[in-house]
């Protein structure tokens, strides 16, 4: 079985996360699943630095034992992570825990966010002055587990951390995906891993989307022509702001043999 993975978790296995990020993760309080925590305090229990993965060990030893033997049996946690823990004499209950409630097993949700004022809704403009003022580990956090227009606000973040983040909430839905697979104030990375992710692409419109992206890389644009509608195809053939070589492969696809 394939090693649990979210935008997030990749990040950190590549290991270009700052100290202030890492010691969350050791905590447990930056994960919103229970895999995607399982996955970041294994990386963190061998992190170089000393603080980092007595934290992370900690944090794995309060778990208790019985609610970490029902997570290990369920049928979706990799072998590697069974493995992990078999090392340390956990094994999987007879009983799994319920694979749809994938909760946090670990440590205290963490309110790292700048409180919002209570009673009327908060305008786009005060958000976006709210987030500014956050620290890049307030900014990840409330991407995990914020609203839908912080998430819109924050998936535009200079910071790929930041936007990984926003794509590894269990809020986001896929019309919000759909929605940022068009936006080209987004960054290349934030549009590939839409691309690189299955069950997103498996939505006509997301990969729709993607396809009449300028900022969308060429070969992925590429890829996805073979799925458009004829009349996607010719609305990108007719669209200035798609790359020249993308709108003439188009073009190709709904006259073929004819160049």
């Amino acid at each position: 079985m394939t090693a649990f993975s979210t935008p997030l978790l990749d990040l950190f296995r590549r290991g270009d996360v700052d100290r202030e990020l890492r010691l969350l993760a050791a905590r447990g309080a930056l994960a919103t699943r229970g895999q995607e925590q399982v996955g970041l305090l294994m990386l963190m229990v061998e992190d170089g630095d000393p603080e980092v993965a007595a934290t992370a060990e900690q944090t794995l030893r309060a778990i208790p034992t019985d609610k970490l033997a029902r997570f290990l049996a369920r049928s979706d946690v990799p072998t590697e992570v069974r493995s992990f823990f078999a090392a340390r004499s956990v094994a999987p209950a007879e009983s799994p825990a319920s694979e749809e409630a994938d909760a946090p097993l670990a440590g205290e949700s963490e309110d790292l966010t700048a409180s919002e004022a209570e009673g009327e809704p908060e305008d786009e403009q005060t958000t976006v002055q709210r987030i500014a003022s956050m620290s890049v580990a307030q900014r990840v956090v409330t991407a995990m587990k914020g609203t839908r227009e912080e998430r819109a606000i924050l998936i535009r973040d200079s910071n790929k951390l930041v936007n990984a983040a926003v794509l590894s909430s269990p809020k986001l839905t896929e019309t919000e995906v759909e929605r940022i697979a068009k936006m080209t104030s987004v960054s290349e990375e934030v549009l590939r891993i839409i691309g690189r992710t299955r069950a997103w692409m498996k939505n006509y419109s997301i990969a729709a989307g993607l396809a009449r992206n300028a900022k969308t890389p060429i070969t992925m644009s590429m890829n996805i022509l073979s799925r458009l509608t004829a009349k996607d195809l010719k609305a990108i053939t007719t669209d200035r702001n798609v790359p020249d070589v993308v709108r003439q492969s188009a073009k190709r696809k709904l006259a073929p043999g004819k160049d």
